[in-house]
């Protein structure tokens, strides 16, 4: 329960972020949301890396609690920050 995976597809889509950045950044997070209006089983989070980069994620809870990160991109788009009720001034 409670592991974290990252889809393979983050690094390939994004080279600069590697699965332990996502797991950290995920780990370190600032401000999380369910979803509710798309699915209530996903989460969108911005987190800090270990490099101190501000990661967005997005993530999926299996009925087993286990989280599934299948999309991380930074820095945060303002369309993310937005949603968590944040400003470029908070990061």
């Amino acid at each position: 329960m409670d592991r974290i995976y990252v889809d393979d597809r983050v690094s390939m889509r994004h080279p600069e972020i590697r699965n332990q950045d996502a797991i950290d950044a995920w780990i370190n997070c600032v401000r999380s949301r369910p979803r509710l209006e798309k699915n209530p089983d996903e989460y969108l989070a911005v987190g800090v890396d270990k490099k101190g980069r501000f990661i967005e994620m997005v993530a999926i809870r299996d009925p087993e609690g286990d989280w599934l990160i299948y999309h991380a991109f930074t820095p945060p788009t303002n369309n993310a920050l937005r949603e968590l009720n944040m400003g470029r001034n908070t990061l």
